[in-house]
């Protein structure tokens, strides 16, 4: 199996290996499968998710950091994208610049505050993290010269990935590939390498030295590992890959603003995604970001069908109908996620990779 030889831990479940080749098959064949600017929007999403969600999991599941300052990395990219594209010619040259600069910063930021607070232990350095990306997202919001302030940064993107950019002349099986098509499969491309190194790293003497401190930080201290030096450059990475995931998604958005990147409901979905798909698994980045983006994404359509559905019902309509009300979408949201944590307690991925 190509999984086992990339990374050495295969998904160890029938089920669970079927499930995440149906979704990257799905997601490789979205543009085509499923036509429309709004359905290839979900699926970039997920895409983009699916990075964001899994090097979040590298600190949380695997060493057992507990941090909230993620999104700021997620935004960090995002605007060097924006910034560098705003101020350069567009193209290619503004990308990679803002890439760069935007992979300096955060590498910037993790170190400090890595080294800074690492030795601080739960609760005292998730509220520090939070500390720092309010921080953030407020000066983000102040510095309206460089960011755009509340209203964000439009920006053109390099000319290939334009929606007027044609690479056919004729559709290809019923599709025309332009520029949007190429964004989204650069996407897919770029998530599909990021998501395999994730898991190559967390299956690497590294990842297996960051279990250990995440099971007990005293005796991997004890046996001669520095934990604080482990820790950080956790931290470092994760935020690294947070901000390569930011700067895909300002290149399908072509925008970013404060809210897009760095609010904390980002971050509190971050979290949700990782507990139904599962932490310490990487599988469960893929599952959780995709259920959770797509419930996102069409519950209000579907409870809209259900609304319809209820005024046949007679004498039950009543009470089903403002229950199933579209806007209502977050109580029901909510509440599959309560019935995910209670028949996942590990989440799912971590339920299927415990039976065969």
């Amino acid at each position: 199996m190509p999984v086992q030889i990339l990374s050495g831990d295969p998904p160890r479940s029938r089920l669970l290996a079927l499930l995440l080749i149906l979704i990257v098959v799905l997601l490789a064949i979205a543009p085509f499968a499923f036509p429309g600017p709004r359905a290839l929007a979900v699926a970039a999403k997920i895409l983009v998710f699916i990075v964001l969600v899994a090097s979040y999991d590298l600190l949380l599941g695997y060493t057992g950091i507990v941090s909230f300052a993620h999104t700021m990395f997620f935004g960090i990219g995002a605007y060097g994208v924006a910034i560098a594209s705003t101020r350069m010619e567009p193209g290619w040259a503004a990308v990679g610049t803002g890439v760069a600069l935007a992979l300096g910063v955060s590498l910037l930021f993790a170190l400090l505050i890595g080294l800074a607070s690492l030795r601080v232990r739960a609760i005292f350095y998730a509220m520090i993290t939070l500390a720092v990306a309010a921080a953030f997202q407020t000066l983000s919001s102040q510095l309206s010269a460089l960011t755009g302030g509340e209203d964000g940064l439009n920006f053109k993107v390099p000319a290939l990935l334009r929606p007027a950019y044609r690479l056919f002349a004729e559709p290809v099986l019923g599709l025309r590939i332009d520029g949007r098509i190429l964004t989204y499969y650069l996407i897919f491309f770029a998530a599909l390498v990021l998501f395999l190194l994730l898991l190559r790293i967390v299956n690497s003497p590294f990842g297996r030295v960051l279990q250990a401190i995440r099971e007990n930080p005293f005796r991997a201290e004890a046996i001669g590992y520095r934990t604080v030096i482990y820790r950080s450059a956790s931290n470092v990475l994760a935020a690294l890959f947070a901000t390569l995931a930011g700067a895909l998604y300002a290149l399908w958005l072509r925008y970013n603003g404060p809210d897009t990147t760095l609010s904390f409901e980002i971050m509190l979905n971050i979290l949700l995604m990782l507990v139904i798909g599962g932490m310490g698994t990487m599988y469960g980045a893929v599952l959780g970001a995709t259920l959770f983006v797509f419930a996102q994404s069409y519950l209000q359509d579907g409870l809209q069908i259900l609304h319809q559905g209820a005024t046949s019902l007679g004498p039950l309509a009543p009470w089903l109908e403002p229950l199933l009300t579209p806007e209502r979408w977050l109580l029901w949201l909510g509440v599959l996620f309560v019935l995910s944590v209670y028949y996942f307690p590990g989440g799912i991925a971590g339920k299927l990779r415990r039976t065969p």
